[in-house]
């Protein structure tokens, strides 16, 4: 250290009490932090090429953390340099020579946080490369946000610790302090950690998402929206339901959106003075329909039989599975489906049952 300071020509020569050497020194520290933050802003991007091709403003997150990302690494480069400051040849006032380093240890804190916050807009880009069909819906958005809720939460609770450090708090104590105080927020606020932990659960484990039809408990309805501390419910009297995720951890949840298959089991009632063949027709007529019908799965499994003979008509009883996935189309395919059984019942010269004729009598 010495023989690089007194190498300066004049090095002893002092100026506001630093002699040249020392403003040299000093001067190669500055330089040290300014070209880190040049060249980690320069190599971050390179390599993250495939998230700054999809994104500009990834490009732009990861310039400016790794401006900031660079800072810390010159300060830290410059802090371990620092510590052979204990050579003869430098001469600098006393109150600077004790604050250069704490200085330069809270820059490097204060810097690696910025920089960890910046990053955080990092989490959508990322998510949205791993998604199939790379669009977000309000589930996954509610996720991307719990996510770097908490991520910002973490960066500033140890952010804060560091900073303490660096300005010269006792950490035992500050430490000790934040254990005591954390309890008695946990305890204050304990239904509020139950339900964001309700949200990280509905999050991760996806038992539904935005848009499904659900029940939950005594509620059913459509998921209009996942937040942090409750799930809304849209019910079919338009109104909405407030849920709040705590209870959706010890909470059966029914999702109607996820089924495999669309069951129906349709009963027709005949005139019980139908002809008997003309039943058997209409019966066959019925299944054939449920066969050719482009909307109709497991054909197999499907039937149309006589299944009761009462005093007044005769039940047929259909058993049908729709492929289908929403229920506006299963409400259009039900429709088709009945006015054909209306025509093949009319072909077939067979009357539906009404009780009210028949109760008249």
């Amino acid at each position: 250290m010495n023989g690089i300071i007194e190498f300066v020509p004049s090095w002893e020569k002092e100026v506001l009490g630093f002699n040249y050497g020392t403003l040299w020194f000093l001067f190669i520290l500055l330089l040290i932090i300014m070209i880190s933050r040049s060249l980690v802003s320069t190599i971050i991007p390179k390599f993250f090429k495939k998230l700054i091709q999809k994104s500009h403003l990834v490009k732009e997150i990861l310039e400016n953390s790794g401006k900031a990302l660079g800072l810390a690494l010159g300060c830290g480069i410059s802090l371990s340099i620092i510590d052979d400051f204990s050579a003869s040849s430098i001469v600098m006032p006393e109150a600077l020579n004790s604050w250069i380093p704490s200085i330069l240890q809270l820059l490097l804190v204060v810097t690696l946080v910025i920089s960890g916050y910046r990053m955080i807009g990092l989490v959508n880009a990322l998510y949205a490369s791993f998604d199939k069909d790379g669009e977000l819906d309000g589930t996954e958005k509610t996720l991307i946000t719990a996510m770097e809720s908490i991520l910002r939460f973490i960066i500033t609770l140890f952010g804060a610790i560091f900073i303490a450090d660096a300005l010269g708090f006792d950490l035992n104590t500050l430490i000790a302090g934040l254990g005591i105080t954390g309890l008695a927020l946990a305890l204050a606020a304990k239904d509020t950690i139950s339900n964001v932990f309700g949200a990280t659960v509905v999050l991760l484990d996806r038992p539904f998402k935005v848009g499904d039809w659900v029940t939950i408990g005594a509620v059913e309805g459509e998921v209009v929206e996942i937040g942090l501390r409750t799930t809304l419910l849209r019910t079919s009297m338009d109104t909405v339901v407030t849920m709040p995720n705590a209870n959706l951890t010890n909470t059966p949840v029914e999702n109607w959106g996820r089924r495999r298959f669309r069951r129906w089991q349709p009963v027709f009632k005949l005139d019980i003075n139908s002809n008997p063949e003309h039943v058997e027709d209409f019966c066959d007529g019925v299944l054939s329909l449920i066969e050719n019908n482009e909307h109709t799965t497991k054909t197999d499994a499907s039937f149309s039989k006589v299944s009761t003979l009462g005093p007044d008509a005769i039940d047929v009883g259909c058993n049908i599975y729709w492929d289908i996935s929403s229920g506006k189309i299963e409400r259009e395919a039900r429709n088709e489906f009945l006015i054909e059984v209306m025509k093949l019942a009319k072909n077939l010269q067979l009357s539906f049952h009404d009780g009210r004729v028949r109760h008249t009598r």
